[in-house]
């Protein structure tokens, strides 16, 4: 890595600005793409890079960025920027919550710049070690550079200072190397520097980019290095770019992944999120996403068209036309097609969960099968029993929910309804049309027996004239006549 070790490295990340092009009631950096927030992703590069200090900078909607720092970067050290505006005071306001006495490189990003990796910052970081420079700035050359600081450099090419683009001369607009917002300190000639540039400029603001021409001036070296892929370095302001980014990340996720052993036979139309973990040999097929702590096993089989968000899956196993959430698929178990699957569900290995089935904390035991057509809620069966078409579990009653527990080897006929709590027994039939309220033990068969009635007529008496009762007219005349043949 870099040749500075890890106490003597800080990382502040920018999350404090309002993100008004977002035109949202959600902080910008709290829009996600690949299972995280863009803050998300940036204080997980920040962490991976082993400092000391992690210092996010938070001011607009800090009562909902600040929880999520909280629980999942707890070590951070969170530092919130007052009334005065620029980037240049909210690193003022990062370095007043750490040691007074710190010394050693300070690196500076932003929270809306996901696609930003370790590599590139550890790179970054030996560049500017090795040249002892008091400042180094990554740069970029965009095509179109509108709304980016300008890079102005010596006619050596030495780094000379960055123009911000509303205040660049005509000729300045015309430079396409740009400030891509990633910066490495000297932590001492940095505090120096900015408490001594001021805000004049037309936004009135305390810009961080006057600290290189401030370290210039003062004859230290600043240095300007171009990044080599400019994804890295794209940020996000309004939704139009969100998606953009969201999209080549999830290309190189994908990417990744079938470089590792994964068959995508449509990346265009999966989406895969950077906490999901697949196995070898695993094929996704078009339509599929899969989101949150999601775990794909080995020889596996998912999609067409399904969605798992924090679902684990077995090896060899097949989801088709599926969703999935909070859910636990065992080895060589099949769901779907039109599967939904709430959170709870644990089906196990060699089992199966079939064509419109709703299941919802439910054990459903290895080799048992669900196969269509039924509800499953706040149940637990047994190994190897078939749930017959068209069946119901009664959890509820109108104010509490109640659980059922079927048993292994239990076969349970169509168009049942088990109304909890109940319990049927290992080995144990129950008839189609069956309403189930009470216990059934072990080997047991029970059904509801209850005669048949068929009124003469009804339909012709009842439903007169309808096309019904026509053709059950139509039907009696013809078998009189049948009958009269035969008996002639």
């Amino acid at each position: 890595m870099n040749q500075m070790g890890e106490q003597h490295l800080a990382v502040v990340v920018l999350a404090a600005g309002a993100g008004t092009r977002m035109k949202s009631s959600k902080p910008k950096v709290m829009h996600e793409i690949a299972g995280l927030p863009l803050l998300g992703h940036a204080l997980a590069t920040a962490s991976s890079l082993g400092a000391s200090f992690v210092v996010p900078v938070i001011r607009h909607q800090k009562d909902v960025i600040a929880p999520y720092i909280e629980a999942f970067y707890p070590n951070a050290l969170v530092a919130e920027q007052d009334e005065i505006p620029g980037t240049g005071r909210a690193v003022e306001c990062a370095l007043a919550v750490l040691p007074a006495d710190f010394r050693g490189a300070i690196v500076v990003t932003s929270g809306d710049v996901p696609m930003l990796d370790v590599a590139t910052l550890e790179g970054l970081l030996d560049a500017h070690l090795s040249q002892g420079a008091a400042a180094t700035i990554l740069t970029a050359h965009l095509d179109d550079p509108h709304g980016y600081g300008r890079v102005v450099r010596t006619s050596d090419g030495s780094f000379l200072k960055i123009v911000e683009d509303r205040d660049a001369t005509k000729k300045q607009l015309e430079i396409r190397e740009v400030n891509a917002g990633v910066y490495v300190f000297d932590a001492q000639h940095l505090r120096t520097a900015l408490g001594r540039i001021g805000l004049h400029n037309s936004q009135g603001e305390k810009y961080l980019t006057d600290v290189a021409a401030e370290l210039l001036a003062e004859g230290f070296d600043v240095q300007g290095i171009p990044v080599t892929d400019n994804w890295l370095v794209a940020g996000i302001n309004d939704r139009v770019q969100l998606s953009e980014v969201a999209a080549e990340l999830n290309k190189r996720i994908c990417e990744a992944w079938q470089m590792a052993g994964v068959t995508i036979q449509d990346p265009s139309s999966t989406w895969i999120d950077v906490t999901v973990e697949l196995g070898q040999d695993v094929t996704l097929l078009p339509g599929t996403y899969l989101h949150g702590i999601t775990r794909i096993g080995g020889g596996s089989t998912i999609g067409p068209e399904v969605v798992l968000i924090d679902t684990e899956v077995g090896e060899a196993a097949s989801v088709v036309k599926a969703h999935a959430t909070g859910s636990k698929i065992g080895d060589g178990a099949s769901v779907g097609p039109f599967s939904f699957l709430r959170p709870g569900t644990e089906l196990g290995a060699d089992g199966k969960i079939g064509t419109f089935v709703e299941t919802k904390n439910a054990k459903i035991g290895a080799g048992s099968k669900v196969p269509h057509l039924s509800y499953v809620g706040d149940a637990e069966i047994g190994i190897k029993s078939n749930i017959g078409a068209g069946t119901i579990f009664a959890n509820y009653d109108g104010i509490n929910k109640h659980r059922s527990k079927i048993g292994s080897h239990v076969r349970t006929g169509s168009d049942n309804v088990f109304v909890a709590p109940i319990e049927i027994g290992d080995g144990a039939y129950t008839a189609a049309g069956t309403i189930v309220r009470r216990d059934v033990a072990p080997g047991e068969l029970a059904m509801n027996v209850a005669p048949q009635r068929n009124l003469a007529d009804w339909v012709i008496q009842k439903r007169e004239g309808s096309a019904a009762a026509n053709a059950a007219l139509e039907a009696k005349a013809a078998g009189a006549t049948d009958k009269t043949s035969t008996e002639n």
